[in-house]
């Protein structure tokens, strides 16, 4: 998920602006970073909220 909204994003701006790779470093590579961290709570929650639905608890007899 974060992926495809980073690199639509970064596709859109080279092909807005054309700016050099440096560029694509230094605000891509951080963002990048702050997406992943940002989805990981929200995903990690659906995920225990999937299992817990679907009886996949771990509860071993």
């Amino acid at each position: 998920m974060a992926g495809a909204l980073v690199g639509f994003a970064a596709l859109l701006v080279t092909i807005a602006f054309r700016p050099p790779v440096w560029i694509h470093l230094v605000l891509w590579l951080p963002l990048t970073v702050v997406v992943c961290l940002g989805l990981l709570r929200p995903f990690k929650g659906v995920l225990v909220a999937m299992q817990f639905h679907h009886g996949a608890g771990g509860r071993h007899v």
